[in-house]
Order: structure tokens, then sequence, then C-alpha cells
């Protein structure tokens, strides 16, 4: 039982010091700044103070005993057993209470919320992309398991083209973008055997690019437009975003921790669905832009890729609208970016590449099969007012994304 002298109650309890396995009887009281704990082989009372205490289970209102520890005392322990110590105690540290144990859990959780919405407010006001976010996060590793599975899916039995001296070439006008990029990423470009006009980026800076737009250009000033426009895509993370809000957050997140499975099995029909914004597009265009313009590379030859392809715009269906061949479909109208390009303020200008290696990587898919057309897919270069039936292998997802 507890004593009392005025409002100082004496209560009885067991303390362990942690270090032998006797435990000793003490006289505890309250003091003004912790319990004070009184045992029989010491002179002066130990002090615990309040704020130091702990408790192995939380103080309630019915509580009838306190088992507690102190930090000031490794390893020591105090057992009261008397119901009206832990009650008293509740009042002068609560928090040692069930109330204030709750309140600790709870506040993970709340700041979790609070930074939901915070995220939230964030992504509306400022216009923000919760996939653009996620899409950032994922590990270089995993960007660049993503950019082989969809060059893998989305090419299937394609050949990729690879005459050594094209391929060179390439690599030189790769490398001179990549550097006028002002980042540090490392593009590197993939060249199909593939009748499609069209050439786009996949995630950890990859581009793919066919051999009908290769045939098709002029010049290397209009391959490396485009190519720059794809670098565009890459820098602002635009496939790997695509990819995302494709798939989903929890798939994403599968990614992220190095799962495979069945997210990377479809991800490439899924990159082939996918179609860039408007805004998204105009992104890349003006990195298009920049980079060239670091390369001193004439934007002359991307506009004038682009009036061609304006020419080749053909009537589609019975609605009265248009749509473009494959390279300009879902893309800002062709006149606007034309005049963008135009626009630019003049600037010293070199050649992307030299006469030989612009021959050289004209080259770099070699011959064409006879009796298969210029580009070797048995489809004619120029487009058509009636679309042709498509053969079996060409019955895979056109990517909608393209230059």
């Amino acid at each position: 039982m507890a004593s009392e002298t005025h409002s100082n109650a004496v209560f009885y309890g067991r303390y362990s010091d942690g270090k032998t396995a006797a435990a000793s009887d003490a006289e505890l009281r309250f003091a003004a700044k912790g319990i004070e704990i009184k045992l029989p082989s010491r002179s002066i009372p130990l002090l615990w103070p309040y704020d130091s205490l702990t408790t192995a289970e939380p103080l309630s209102e019915y509580a009838i005993d306190a088992l507690l520890g102190s930090s000031t005392s490794p390893g020591a322990s105090l057992f009261a057993t008397e119901g009206t110590f832990a009650r008293r105690l509740a009042t002068r540290a609560p928090h040692l209470t069930a109330k204030a144990q709750r309140w600790r859990n709870a506040r993970p959780w709340i700041a979790v919320t609070c930074l939901i919405a915070a995220i939230g407010v964030a992504i509306s006001v400022l216009h923000l992309s919760p996939s653009h976010a996620v899409a950032t996060m994922l590990p270089d590793k995993a960007r660049s398991k993503l950019g082989d599975h969809v060059i893998k899916s989305m090419t299937g039995e394609r050949r990729v083209c690879d005459d050594p001296k094209g391929v060179a070439a390439l690599k030189r006008l790769t490398d001179k973008l990549s550097k006028a990029s002002g980042s540090s990423a490392d593009f590197n470009v993939t060249v199909v055997d593939w009748g499609l006009l069209n050439a786009f980026a996949v995630p950890g800076e990859r581009i793919i690019t066919t051999r009908k737009l290769i045939a098709k250009a002029q010049g290397p000033d209009e391959v490396a437009g485009v190519l720059a426009h794809e670098m565009g895509h890459g820098l602002e993370m635009h496939p790997e975003t695509g990819i995302v809000r494709a798939i989903g957050l929890s798939a994403a997140i599968e990614l992220m921790m190095g799962g495979s499975g069945g997210t990377l099995a479809n991800i490439g029909v899924a990159l082939a669905t996918l179609s860039y914004s408007r805004e998204a597009e105009r992104e890349a265009d003006d990195h298009a832009l920049r980079i060239m313009k670091n390369a001193g590379i004439a934007p002359a030859g991307f506009a004038a890729f682009f009036k061609r392809m304006k020419e080749n715009e053909i009537a589609m269906g019975d609605d009265g609208t248009r749509r473009a061949i494959d390279m300009v479909s879902t893309h800002p109208n062709t006149a606007e970016r034309i005049a963008k390009i135009e626009s630019q303020v003049a600037y010293p200008t070199k050649p992307s590449l030299s006469i030989d290696d612009w021959e050289a990587l004209k080259g770099i898919c070699g011959a064409a099969q006879p009796g298969t057309g210029e580009d070797g897919d048995g489809q004619d270069d120029a487009p058509s007012p009636v679309p042709k039936e498509k053969s079996k292998k060409d019955n895979k997802p056109k990517p909608a994304r393209d230059i």
C-alpha cells in the first residue's frame, strides 16, 4: 500500500539494475523532476527524470501496475504494482499513456497523408505529371532493360541493319548530337529493315529508326533533325512516362524493384499503342532545335523533311478529316512545325556528316532484295489513298509515337 505525507505519497516496487539476477525492494516517490527510487543499498535515492521514462505497456486509466525503464539507467527496470502509482505517473509523464502512443503511431500516417495531399495540390497547380515523377525514379538498369525489351518486342523478326561502315557513320552522328544535348545522356540508335517511315524513342536513351526513313531523307541534316527530335523525347523521359501511364503504378513499382515477368512481356505492345501529347511533341521539337544549334547543324534540312512530309499527307475516311502518313500523325500541325523551324536565328553551320559518311549511312541496311521494292519489305514507298492489305509480318501494332 502507498503511505502519504500531505501530497507526497510513498509507493513500493521492485528494482533491478539489469546487471545481476537479483531484484531489490524499493520505495518510490514522485519528485518535481522525476521518480525518486530509494534502495536499501544506497544512501542517496536514484532519480529517473520523467522525460527519460519508458514503459513496456502504455499506461491506461485502468492500469494497476507499471514496468518502467529509463534512458539514464540502460538495462535497469522498475516494477510498481500499486494501481494508483501508474495512474498518477500518467499525469506526470503523459508520453507513457496509451493516448500518446496512438498519436505517435498515427503521426507517420498523417505525415504521409499530408505529403500525398501536397503532391496532389502541386500536380494540380503546377500541372505536373505523376507518371513522369514515377518514371524519373526508375533505376538506369530498369530503363535499359525496358529499352531492350521494347526494341525486341516492337521490331519482332525484322533485321537490324548492321553494315559496319553505316554503323560507324551513324555512331559519329549520334555522338555529335548526344554531346550537343547538354546532358550526360549517351544515346544509341538502332536502324531496322522496316518499310515504315518512322523513328521513335524508347527507354534508356535508345532510338529506333527505319530503313525507309533514311531512304527518303535527302541529306544527313534531315536524319540529324529527326534523331535530335527523338533525343528530345528521351531527355524529357517521355517513353518511360508513357509506359508508366500505360501499365499502371503497381507494374512500374515492380520494374523499380527489379521485377520482370508479365510486366516486361507486354511492354512493347503497351508502348506501341501510345501517342505523345502535342505539348510533348513541341517539347521534343524545342530540344531538337537546341541540339542542332549546339552541334552547328543547319535546321533547314529538318524543315525540308517536314515540307516533303506535308506534301504527302493524304485524305483518309469519309468524315472529311485528314491524316498524315506514319511519321506526322498525332503531331503538332506540320505547317506550324515548319514555321517554327524556319524562324530560327541564323548561326554558323556545317554538314552533319561528310559525303562518304552519308553514303555509308544510306547503305547501312545493304541492298534491297529483288522484287521487294526500295525498302525490301514488299511495300511501295509512295503513300496511296487506298491502304494496302497488311502482310502477316506487319500485323503487329505500329507505333503511334513517331517524329
